[in-house]
């Protein structure tokens, strides 16, 4: 009877009490860590391969490391073709499990630099900072789904229905060639996790900006600059005059912003220029927003400043806004739970980017973003991921998984 009580009283010694810290599951800590000299070496092939939008071979090359990694994890992988006219094909990976639950993992290959980048700009280590063209954004993303998978692999853990990846090739022009896809998986998914950089310190994203771009041509009438310089009628200096108004176009109040990132006009110093183009990002929280730019914009074409121009006006949309919900702050709170196994606890932010998270969540499906290793400097010569941070966000996502594939409760919207 003592040898009972003891025993019952050392058990009862184990359970969490009220406000006592989660303990950290040290197998898949460990798993964790024993990834990461792998995961730096995955990181330097991928980010060695130029791979910009629209560059099938660099895309078609970072698909298949990315593929044989996860095959060798024994998951079937795809290269599924992307959509005309987007090129280079879209990896599609999926492990299977004996549990419930459904989670979708999303991360890009496709990077906004252009071939012979990497040759110019060689890709180097700055401490655990790995820097180079696409490294954080995104793909690092790729990277830090696969020391999970690997990690939820070497526990034996297999408590889910199914996990699948999808490995992007078309996200920094819009996903043209994958947001059905992308829609199609997250229907069939309880989970949509989106492997995006994270943003330091330990920082999750609730909600991101729709984008489109603005495009105005503009028609004039060439002529000599100086012999007969009354004859032209000026596109360049229309576009010049149009391009501050629309830069005018955005509302602080709603957050929405309209910013001109190509002006231009001209090719001779001896002409007047007979066409122009502006083309202006436009991000905005509510899609209503982009319906006011674009008929502010009309107005502007349907009223030139120089008579005998006329311009043309086109709003793109690329991807949808992603807005604030219940269901991504409750998973912020599932995962803040996991997460204090590590000590560690996530803060929620809005920014103004966009990503593959709203293709995913327009199907109703609860999703989260910003869950990928920490990192900075998109789109720039900066761009780097932290892989310090490969540890407690590698482990996290495992734990999502784990959470979620044997309880995939899904959030009220």
């Amino acid at each position: 009877m003592a040898r009972l009580t003891l025993i019952l009283l050392a058990g009862l010694a184990c359970l969490p009490t009220p406000g006592h810290a989660a303990k950290v599951n040290v197998p898949l800590e460990t798993a964790v860590r024993a990834c990461d000299k792998d995961s730096r070496a995955l990181l330097e092939r991928v980010v060695a391969i130029d791979s910009g939008t629209g560059d099938t071979e660099g895309l078609n090359a970072v698909g298949s490391l990315y593929a044989a990694e996860l095959s060798a994890l024994g998951a079937v992988t795809n290269a599924v073709a992307p959509a005309p006219p987007a090129t280079g094909n879209n990896v599609v990976a999926t492990v299977t499990g004996k549990g419930k639950g459904r989670i979708l993992l999303i991360a890009h290959m496709d990077t906004v630099f252009g071939k012979g980048e990497t040759a110019k700009r060689v890709p180097h280590w700055e401490g655990d900072h790995y820097v180079g063209p696409g490294a954080g954004d995104d793909k690092s993303g790729g990277v830090t789904a696969i020391c999970a998978l690997k990690a939820l692999r070497a526990i034996g853990f297999k408590d889910f229905a199914r996990v699948d990846v999808l490995l992007n090739a078309s996200e920094e022009t819009g996903s043209l060639g994958s947001r059905d896809l992308i829609r199609q998986m997250a229907a069939a998914s309880d989970l949509a996790i989106n492997l995006e950089r994270g943003v330091p310190s330990d920082k999750a994203l609730v909600a991101r900006k729709g984008s489109a771009v603005l495009t105005m041509e503009f028609q004039g009438r060439a002529a000599h600059s100086g012999l007969e310089p009354e004859k032209g009628r000026n596109a360049a200096l229309e576009a010049a005059r149009v391009a501050l108004a629309v830069d005018k176009l955005g509302d602080p109040d709603k957050k929405t912003t309209v910013e001109v990132d190509i002006l231009a006009g001209g090719d001779k110093t001896n002409v007047i220029p007979d066409h122009a183009v502006i083309k202006a990002d436009v991000r905005a929280l509510d899609a209503a927003e982009f319906d006011r730019v674009e008929r502010a914009a009309a107005a502007l074409a349907a009223a030139p400043g120089i008579d005998g121009v006329t311009i043309k006006s086109t709003l793109k949309r690329n991807f949808p806004p992603w807005p604030h919900a219940q269901s991504t702050d409750a998973l912020i709170a599932r995962a803040n739970r996991l997460y204090a196994e590590l000590g560690r606890s996530l803060t929620s932010i809005e920014v103004g980017s966009s990503a593959d998270v709203a293709f995913a969540a327009e199907t109703g499906t609860p999703a989260v973003d910003g869950f990928g290793m920490e990192g900075g400097g998109a789109h720039g010569p900066d761009d780097y991921v932290d892989v310090g941070t490969l540890v407690p966000r590698a482990y996290l996502l495992a734990r999502m998984i784990m959470d979620v594939g044997h309880d995939p409760q899904r959030p009220a919207p």
